[in-house]
C-alpha cells in the first residue's frame, strides 16, 4: 500500500507542455480582479451580511452545517483511519480547528464566489498549515495561455505574491460557475442583491416611520381668504419644494409638517404599503433564501408550504445545498494536497454520518444489502467504499 510521505519525494518529472486552445483569446482578460458590476463584493457583505439578517442567517447556516461535517480521506484501495492529510486538516493552524477553517472557506465561497486556501510549507516543501485568505483582497495573475501564473494579496500598500508554477501552487483557489467570467466565481450574494436592498430599504422605511411616532401619510388642501382654491405658481413650486426636501422618502417618513396661509392638513390613515410592508419584507426574505438554497422554513419567514414538515425541509437542505457544495470544496482540497504530497487520494464527506440523511441511507443500504445479483466488490464501489483486498475478502 502506497504511503503518503511528505518527507520523501520522487524528483519532479518535466511535465509535457499542454494549453487550452482557447487559452490565448482569454488571457487578457484582465490581470486585476474582475470587473463586478457596481456591487462589489465588500459592498454586497456589509449590506447583505453584516448589515442583513436574512443574509446573515442564511450563509452562517450553510457555513456551519458543511464545516460541521465529518470527512473521510481514501484511496483506491482502503479508507484511511489516520494519515498526514487527516492531521493537517483536524489542526490547520495554531489559530483554527478544522471546523473553525471549514466555515470560513465555505463563508468566502457564498459571499465571493471565491476561496482561497493558503499551504504554508517548511524547507522540504511539505505543507505543515492551511489558512484561508480573504477573497477580497485576493487577485489572479493570469499567464500568457489563459492560465494562472501568480495570484497577489493586497493588504493596504502592501502586496505579496504567490507563484504558481509547474510545481504544487501554494493556492488553492475555489470558485462557484460564473458565465461571463473565466477566472472569478460567482457568489450567491450577486444573485441576491435586488432582493437584499429591497429588504433594507422596507427596514429603514419601518423604522423612519416609528422615529416619527409612526404618522400616516394624508392630503394637503388649501383655502385661501377669499374662498380661492387655487395656489399661485410661486407659491406652488415653494410648496412642492419643501414637500420633496423635508416629508418625501424613507429618512422623513411620518415627518409632522408645519402648514400656514389657508394650508390644512386632511390624514388619510396608513396606505396599504405602510400596512403591508412586512409582506413586502418577506417575499424579499424568501427570494434571499432561494438565491442561497436556504428552505425559508428553516430561516423562520412566514408564508412558505414547500415542504410538509420541518424535518423534509431540513433534508433537502442537505442533499440540495449543503452536501454539493462540500463535496466540490473537499474534492478540490484532496486533488491539490495529492499534488503536495505526490499521492492520489480523495477526501469527501461521510454520508453515514449526517443525521438528516439517515433514513436514506438506511434505505440505500436496504436496497444494495438485498441485490443478490450483485458482488461485494460492485456493492461496495455503490455504497462510495474502496475495494477490498484479496485477503480482506476471504
Amino acid at each position: 500500500m502506497a504511503v503518503f510521505d511528505f518527507l520523501k519525494r520522487a524528483e519532479a518529472q518535466a511535465p509535457e507542455a499542454k494549453a487550452s486552445a482557447t487559452g490565448p483569446v482569454i488571457a487578457y482578460h484582465g490581470s486585476g480582479r474582475v470587473a463586478w458590476s457596481p456591487r462589489d463584493s465588500v459592498s454586497l457583505t456589509r449590506t447583505g451580511f453584516s448589515g442583513n439578517p436574512v443574509g446573515f442567517r442564511a450563509v452562517k447556516l450553510i457555513a456551519e452545517a458543511a464545516a460541521a461535517l465529518p470527512l473521510v480521506l481514501q484511496d483506491a484501495n482502503c479508507r484511511f483511519e489516520s494519515h498526514p492529510v487527516l492531521d493537517l486538516i483536524t489542526r490547520p493552524n495554531p489559530l483554527q480547528g478544522r471546523a473553525e477553517l471549514f466555515e470560513a472557506l465555505y463563508g468566502q465561497l457564498l459571499l465571493t464566489g471565491n476561496a482561497y486556501v493558503e499551504a504554508v510549507s517548511d524547507g522540504e516543501g511539505r505543507p505543515v498549515e492551511l489558512h484561508v485568505l480573504r477573497s477580497d483582497r485576493m487577485s489572479l495573475v493570469p499567464g500568457a495561455d489563459g492560465w494562472p501564473v501568480a495570484y497577489d494579496y493586497t493588504v493596504g500598500a502592501k502586496k505579496h505574491r504567490f507563484h504558481a508554477g509547474e510545481s504544487a501552487s501554494p493556492i488553492c483557489h475555489i470558485r462557484n460557475f460564473h458565465p461571463q467570467d473565466d477566472h472569478y466565481g460567482l457568489s450567491a450574494m450577486q444573485a441576491a442583491a435586488s432582493a437584499i436592498d429591497v429588504h433594507n430599504a422596507a427596514s429603514a422605511w419601518s423604522k423612519a416611520l416609528l422615529d416619527n411616532a409612526a404618522r400616516p401619510s394624508g392630503a394637503i388642501v388649501y383655502r385661501g381668504a377669499d374662498g380661492e382654491g387655487t395656489l399661485s405658481a410661486d407659491q406652488y413650486d415653494r410648496l412642492l419644494a419643501e414637500m420633496e426636501a423635508y416629508h418625501m422618502g424613507a429618512r422623513n417618513a411620518g415627518r409632522p409638517m408645519l402648514l400656514e396661509g389657508g394650508l390644512d392638513w386632511k390624514p388619510m390613515g396608513f396606505s396599504p404599503s405602510d400596512m403591508e410592508f412586512h409582506k413586502t419584507k418577506d417575499s424579499a426574505a424568501r427570494e434571499i433564501a432561494t438565491a442561497f438554497g436556504v428552505p425559508p422554513m428553516l430561516l423562520g419567514v412566514p408564508g412558505e408550504a414547500t415542504y410538509a414538515n420541518y424535518q423534509e425541509a431540513n433534508r433537502a437542505f442537505y442533499r440540495l445545498t449543503v452536501l454539493p457544495m462540500v463535496g466540490k470544496v473537499t474534492a478540490a482540497l484532496g486533488h491539490w494536497l495529492s499534488g503536495h504530497g505526490g499521492e492520489a487520494v480523495t477526501l469527501k464527506p461521510d454520508l453515514d454520518q449526517v443525521p438528516a440523511l439517515a433514513a436514506e441511507r438506511d434505505q440505500q443500504w436496504r436496497r444494495v444489502a438485498e441485490a443478490d445479483f450483485l458482488t461485494q466488490g460492485e456493492k461496495r464501489a455503490l455504497l462510495g467504499l474502496p475495494r477490498l483486498s484479496e485477503d480482506d475478502a476471504e
